[in-house]
């Protein structure tokens, strides 16, 4: 009798099928148990409360600060855009919020990351972990995606209580056009802080110390916050040097130059991207001539053209998170962990 199949091969399918479902159950079970664990230590942690407390003071002081002088302003009829005012305004001896959290973001991200693989190592937990039942993956996703759930948290919190405070300081609520661009303005600084974080996570696999890893990281964020700026300086007065017989397309030039060169750092693309977010009246964020303004109709840009605007600086930033993730993520898989 002829079998138009067989019944060896058949019976392989299911079972082939079931393993992989099986497979990824696992993997994804596992990694839900790992993040939870990790979520649960950092929320714990007395790194994470001072981080938290000093991140809340600066920025509620900042706003206290800028909500004095805008409520004189309010008076005046200066009324547009007030409640976004309040992120951007400096008070008498305070910064604005949005310089508090450009300097303290990175800070806040390098301290979340900087012991997460070396610390473990040093403790002997991270050998045991692999030993265990689950995917190698699984314990560096888990670092990451809890560090970002922590910042996440930790934003959104701030941003709500500072804006409320605003609110009460200015007796006027937001636009909903203004908190479009407040929780965009808290997105990108949660992309912003992950960027630091993934690169303190992996300075924490490149160095077997602690403090070599935390102290690699805040080298990069001193460089990238102060010196950069300082050799983009002297690359376009170098490239372009402005004279007093200097032309009006060389000084153009020079400070091209010297926006292009700062560029490279995420610190100068954040700081161009919340500006322009929380600042509907920036219609440009590059160098330009007299000549190309005349014409143009003052007034404040809708949201969608300010986000075309430093599209390319979110894209930026998106995409640096995603290099830093990936070359720890490479790194880890093929790094030798002994007992």
């Amino acid at each position: 009798m002829n079998i138009p199949f067989s019944f060896k091969g058949a019976l392989k399918i299911p079972f082939k099928e079931k393993s992989e479902s099986s497979h990824s159950e696992a993997k994804r079970t596992g990694l839900a148990v790992l993040y939870k664990k990790e979520l649960a230590d950092q929320f714990r942690s007395k790194r994470f409360i001072i981080v938290l407390i000093l991140i809340a003071v600066t920025g509620l002081a900042s706003i206290y600060s800028a909500g004095l002088g805008i409520r004189e302003a309010v008076e005046q009829q200066e009324s547009d855009f007030v409640f976004l005012r309040l992120f951007t305004s400096s008070g008498n001896s305070l910064p604005s919020f949005i310089s508090f959290v450009s300097f303290l973001g990175p800070l806040i991200g390098l301290a979340l990351g900087f012991d997460s693989i070396n610390g473990e190592q040093a403790r002997g937990t991270l050998s045991r972990l692999l030993s265990q039942p689950i995917h190698r993956d699984t314990v560096v996703n888990r670092k990451f995606l809890a560090g970002v759930t922590v910042l996440s948290v930790m934003l959104l919190a701030i941003g709500l209580t500072v804006g409320g405070l605003g609110i009460i300081l200015i007796g006027i609520p937001p636009s909903l056009e203004e908190l479009f661009r407040l929780l965009l303005f808290i997105l990108l600084t949660i992309v912003y802080m992950a960027l630091w974080l993934s690169i303190s996570l992996l300075f924490s696999l490149l160095f077997k110390q602690t403090a070599t890893s935390a102290l690699s990281g805040i080298a990069l964020w001193l460089f990238f916050s102060v010196f950069m700026n300082l050799i983009a300086g002297l690359v376009a007065n170098v490239l372009f040097p402005v004279t007093e017989q200097a032309s009006a397309s060389v000084v153009l030039r020079n400070q091209r130059w010297q926006q292009g060169i700062s560029r490279l750092s995420p610190t100068q693309l954040y700081d161009e991207a919340v500006v322009t977010i929380l600042n509907p009246g920036v219609r440009t964020i590059g160098p330009i001539l007299s000549e190309q303004i005349e014409g143009a109709i003052p007034g404040a840009l809708p949201l969608g053209q300010s986000i075309l605007l430093v599209w390319p600086h979110i894209v930026g930033l998106i995409a640096l998170t995603m290099i830093c993730f990936a070359i720890s993520y490479v790194y880890f898989m093929k790094q030798e962990i002994r007992a």
